[in-house]
Parts: structure tokens; sequence; C-alpha cells
């Protein structure tokens, strides 16, 4: 079969290296791709946003499935626009996609079928926003309405503070047509929690969870960045918790989407809070998320094409997907200054003595090769995985290899699945 995967991340670098293993695989190309998504594809220089010349190439060159990686795409009707052209592809379509692309529709959502989540309020306009922080106490949970490459929370930790984030958003509009409504909530306390899963209308086939560092340092401190490292699986989370997720949240939530008249097809990615009331929902993204891919595709056992194909076809319910037992840590080396700006075309060296540590995994996330030479191209760059027997051997290998690579300023968290060490 000849495949086509849509965008240029880690994520996708993951999703291809996972697809290369399948023996069906006869050609795979991917566009645009990144530096090391060239080792295991063809890449091909579409930006993810030209549905149309996508659409053209994947005719010319007889695609027989396409498959989506990032958001953006899929909340501007990807999937609709090539679907119209008679191609086959993996992913939501528009409708069902809104599940990430607004986040006022899911809040909705979630209150109209009652499932588990942080109670809220959405906005329009600054000033009715600005007057529910008074009867709010910090810290406090601002989300633009729209996506907004995985910055647009901002959690405030005084009121000034949360004044100023509704200021960016929705007056200054620094996420631009994103921050035309706000959502407030309120501030949920534990353990995050991401659990993945393929979806096909009301069949739901939930992956290995995972648990993702959002915050830029240590200890959860600083700026949320898109996700700074995640390891796979929660030795410190009882089944029967993440059971319960499955069956309140994700469950119920593909159900209300069928009844909404938005089947969901593809990959439903759940971010939960494990509050002392049980499970709850932060957020629904509408495809693998990124860096959590880095960790849950290495211990998939069953073929991940088969996988796409019996979404598509409409086979789901009669998958036996199958994981392994072996723990993946994935630690993501970012450029300095990110989330802030950033510097692109630094030099990376030593990616091949990282590769050939023991179980390790390299995955490109904003890379370019620039005459002949790796450089930094975005501002996670590059993440590290590793597997082992427990979390404990698989970060001893993450950080090895990750220690082996190198660019200038180049800074990641020390305390990746540290948590999980039990």
């Amino acid at each position: 079969m000849r495949i086509l995967v849509v965008g240029g991340g880690g994520r996708e670098h993951a999703i291809c290296w996972a697809l290369k293993k399948s023996p069906k695989v006869k050609e795979l190309y991917c566009a645009p791709g990144n530096g090391g998504i060239a080792q295991v594809a063809e890449c091909v220089p579409i930006p993810v946003n030209k549905f149309e010349e996508i659409a053209q190439f994947a005719i010319d060159h007889t695609i027989d499935l396409v498959v989506i990686g990032p958001d953006d795409p899929l909340a501007e009707g990807i999937v609709d626009h090539l679907e119209a052209k008679g191609l086959t592809v993996y992913g939501p379509r528009q409708n069902a996609a809104i599940i990430e692309g607004s986040k006022v529709f899911t809040k909705q959502l979630l209150k109209k079928y009652d499932i588990p989540t942080a109670a809220y309020e959405s906005f329009d306009s600054y000033e009715p926003a600005r007057a529910y922080l008074n009867q709010l106490r910090a810290p406090y949970v601002i989300k633009a309405d729209g996506l907004a490459a995985g910055k647009g929370v901002i959690i405030a930790q005084s009121i000034e503070e949360a004044d100023q984030a509704l200021q960016d958003i929705m007056v200054a509009k620094v996420f631009g047509e994103s921050g035309n409504q706000v959502v407030i909530e309120e501030f949920l306390t534990g353990q995050e929690m991401s659990i993945l899963s393929f979806v096909d209308g009301e069949v739901v086939r939930p992956m290995a969870a995972a648990q993702d560092h959002k915050a830029v340092y240590d200890n959860d401190q600083g700026p949320n960045t898109g996700g700074m490292g995640t390891y796979s699986p929660l030795p410190h989370i009882p089944q029967s918790i993440i059971d319960e997720a499955i069956e309140t949240i994700i469950k119920p939530t593909a159900k209300a989407m069928v009844a909404e008249g938005r089947p969901f097809r593809g990959v439903l990615f759940a971010g939960l809070m494990l509050t002392p009331e049980g499970p709850k929902t932060i957020e629904f993204n509408a495809r693998f998320g990124d860096p959590e891919t880095q960790v849950v595709l290495p211990r998939l056992k069953t073929d991940l094409l088969d996988i796409f194909l019996a979404t598509v076809n409409g086979c789901l319910d009669q998958m036996d997907i199958q994981w392994s037992d072996e723990a993946a840590v994935c630690v993501i080396l970012a450029s300095p200054g990110y989330p802030a700006a950033y510097p692109k075309g630094l030099p990376i060296e030593g990616l091949e003595d990282a590769e050939n540590e023991p179980d390790a995994l390299v995955f490109h996330a904003g890379t370019a090769v620039q005459g002949g030479q790796l450089v930094t191209n975005g501002g996670r760059v590059i993440g590290v995985t590793a597997l082992g027997s427990n979390i404990a051997e698989a970060r001893a290998k993450a950080y090895a290899a990750a220690d082996r690579i190198r660019f200038e300023g180049k800074h990641y968290r020390t305390d990746i699945a540290k948590k999980a060490l039990v």
C-alpha cells in the first residue's frame, strides 16, 4: 500500500516509524516531514494547510490511505476535502474535530451529557469575563476557545495575572480569532493523565495510558509548553482509576458525539485530571498527542496500519490490539528561549551516538537539513524515547541518549517520569 502522512513534527515521525514496520506498506510519504522523518519516508514539500496540493499529490501517486497528524488541518476540514476527492483518510471530519477546535463546544457537550469536568463559564467579551474573576479564588484557569499551538491555556496565580491573560487573549488577540471566546474554569488538583483511544463512532479501543509534563521547567515550574516529556505506563496509578476514566469519560463522549450527529473517527485524546472526586476532563484533542505518541506507539505490538484500515473500513470492533509490557520514557530537547521566541538554524550534533544507546529512539520534532547539516527548526527540537523493563530503566536510558545530542542552548527537564519511580 501507498501511505501519505500529513504533518512534520515528532508525532508524525513516530507515526511514520510505526507504519514503516508494517509489511503492507510499500511506499511511505510525509508532507512536509522533517529532517528525521526523511530517514523513514519520502518527504514532500507541501504545507499541511495546502489541501488542494495534498489531494493532487495523493491522486497522482495513487495513495491508498492519507493519515492526518496535526490539529489545525483537522479543524479546518482537511478530511472532508480529501474525502470529497475520493481519497481514503484516517482522521475525524471537521464536524467531529470541533471537540478540539472549540473548548466552548466541548464544555457544553460535557455539561449536556453529564460527563465529569471542571466547573466553568464561557465569555465572548472582556468585561464580563473580568467581572467573573471576582467570584473565583486563585489559581485561575483561562483557555482561549480555539487552537493556539498548545499555548492557549494559562494558569494564573493572581487576579492581576488572570486579568493580563484575558487582555492578551481577548483584547490584544495574541492568539488571533482563537481568542474570540474564552473559557474560565475551576482549577483542578491532582495528577494529570492522558488516554489516547482509537475510535470509530461508539467503538472505543483505548491505548496505553501516558503522562505528559507541560510546564517548561523542573517541578512543573514556568509557562506551559506543547509538552516537555512523557512516559507510559503509569505504575503509580491503579488500573481501576484508568478503567473508571474510560467508562465515565471517554466512552460516553464518543457516544455523545454520535448522538450529536458528529461521529468521531480517528484518535481521540483525553487529557484528564485525577481529582479526589474521581477522574475529570481537562480537554479533548482530535488526534495523536505530541509527545504522548512517542511513548505509546513504541509499546504497540499490533500493526498500526491494520488498526487504521479497520477504522476506515468500519470494523475496529473486531480488532484485538496488543501492547508491550515494556515501559517507555520520552525527554524533549528544546531550543533556547522556548516556549517564547527562539532561534532556528542551530547545528545539531551527536545524533548517531544517541541512536546507538541501548533501546533508544530519536524522534525529530523541529529539525531541518541545510547544506547537508541537520539544524534546529522549531521550539521542541527532538524527542528522545527509550524502552526498558520498568520506568526507572527506560528513564535512565532516555537521559543517557539525550545527553549525547548537542546544540547551542539545548534545554530539557531533568524530572521526566520521576513521580512514577515507585
